[in-house]
């Protein structure tokens, strides 16, 4: 008899573990996915060409909030949790759904989650979404690159379209973000590192992305997202944590096992966070994993041109994922509007438009903030309607692209750049040299 599963997920890890563990396994079969976090995943299937010759109909993914009843049609043996950016706490609820209805619930450790590669491997983690994770990615690929390196970006998934077409992708011009229908979260991680001339790789199929990535560099970095764990064996681990968000490093999984396996722990935002959070965040760390090198950094925002901002009625848009399920109540555009005196940031919630309308309901922290949602067309069309309905004299944003290149905005717009900016030594440069 087969052991039955359904693997809990967000159409990243989910998928990932299936293809490691699951797939082509006549121990075990797979009768659904459940998912959570994302948009219009649900509803749909992880297709036979992924999914391998135990599921020539694929495999059906559903809405988490049918978990017992799927558990119960099907006879469940096992729940796999595979997602990121939970707290604690919530873990546990859902591990006690799983053991009421009889199944056991599974965390699968890193062993049977990372795959070793054949080129080194930096990664970089972190305890929350929205830590800083992009912009260390930037410094560490920045210095590699300087000192000679060929360097190649692997990205935790984002598949929101159609997962066969996006098995395996490679990413190194513009005209890459167009023909794979990005969205607007994918293009703020791969476009800084075109801008940069690095090739980034995604997608869904980890193994198949990291054999062609081997192909093209000396030294791959793990670009993580959430606060996930990596997907391949890393041989330096750096993990960014929050003191905004202070705690959190011990609160949330699978963050806190970023902090045990970490190499480099960097305490990011010192210089905008209350320095007592600083500190509990660094007696955390020390607690967990007093071998790590500790690294204190800073995440100074920069405008080219501020004189749009001052004095002026501004609607700022923040980089969606880490206002959203990260919990951050502002960003980058919020500290630039306020730092060079904006007369009022406009409220975008009476004139938000469809899904957008709806984001906005469901995260009522966000206040006054519109962040820069766009999983599909129809939601990056709502994006663009509610930006132009909005009365206003600019627009300040804070994510990492160029919302122009994709939106017809009818309103200047004005571009907060942020990096990390490490303070005292040791540093990256110094870490990456040892390296």
């Amino acid at each position: 008899m087969r052991k039955k599963v359904i693997i809990m997920g967000a159409a990243g890890r989910d998928f990932c573990l299936f293809n490691y563990n699951f797939r082509d396994n006549e121990d075990y079969e797979v009768v659904a996915f459940t998912a959570a976090q994302i948009p219009d995943i649900v509803d749909r299937r992880y297709p036979p060409s992924l999914a391998g010759k135990l599921y020539p109909e694929g495999i059906p993914i559903h809405p988490e909030e049918d978990l017992r009843k799927l558990m119960r049609e099907h006879d469940v043996d096992e729940v796999v949790f595979a997602y990121s950016d939970v707290p604690h706490e919530d873990v546990m609820h859902k591990a006690s759904i799983a053991t009421a209805n009889g199944a056991d619930f599974v965390l699968m450790g890193t062993r049977k989650s990372m795959i070793e590669s054949q080129v080194p491997i930096i990664s970089v983690c972190a305890v929350r979404t929205g830590a800083g994770k992009s912009q260390t990615t930037r410094k560490i690929t920045q210095i590699l690159l300087d000192k000679g390196r060929k360097v190649v970006v692997i990205r935790h998934p984002m598949p929101y379209g159609d997962l066969e077409k996006q098995a395996v992708q490679r990413f190194e011009t513009y005209e890459d973000l167009d023909r794979y229908d990005t969205t607007i979260e994918e293009r703020e991680e791969y476009e800084p590192h075109i801008d940069r001339g690095i090739v980034v790789f995604a997608g869904v199929d980890y193994e198949k992305i990291l054999r062609e990535a081997e192909k093209e560099a000396e030294i791959i970095v793990w670009d993580g997202g959430n606060n996930d764990t990596p997907f391949f064996k890393p041989n330096l681990q750096i993990v960014l944590t929050d003191p905004h968000r202070a705690g959190d490093e011990v609160g949330y999984h699978p963050g806190e096992a970023n902090v045990l396996m970490a190499d480099v722990i960097i305490v990011n935002k010192v210089e905008t966070a209350k320095p007592d959070d600083v500190e509990r965040v660094k007696q955390n760390v020390r607690r967990l994993n007093p071998d790590a090198v500790l690294i204190e950094a800073a995440s100074p925002i920069m405008v080219r041109d501020t004189e749009p901002i001052h004095k002026k009625r501004v609607l700022v848009i923040e980089d969606g994922p880490t206002v959203t399920h990260g919990d951050m109540e502002y960003g980058a555009g919020t500290i630039a509007a306020r730092r060079f005196g904006a007369s009022e940031m406009v409220d975008p919630r009476p004139h938000a438009v469809g899904s957008i309308k709806e984001t906005l309901k469901k995260y009522p922290h966000l206040g006054n903030l519109l962040p820069a949602m766009g999983y599909t067309d129809q939601q990056i069309k709502e994006l663009e309607e509610t930006i132009n309905a909005v009365d206003c004299d600019v627009v300040v944003s804070g994510t990492p692209i160029d919302l122009r290149r994709i939106l017809s905005v009818d309103k200047p717009v004005v571009r907060v750049r942020y990096e990390l900016l490490e303070i005292g030594r040791p540093n990256l440069d110094d870490i990456l040299d040892d390296f």
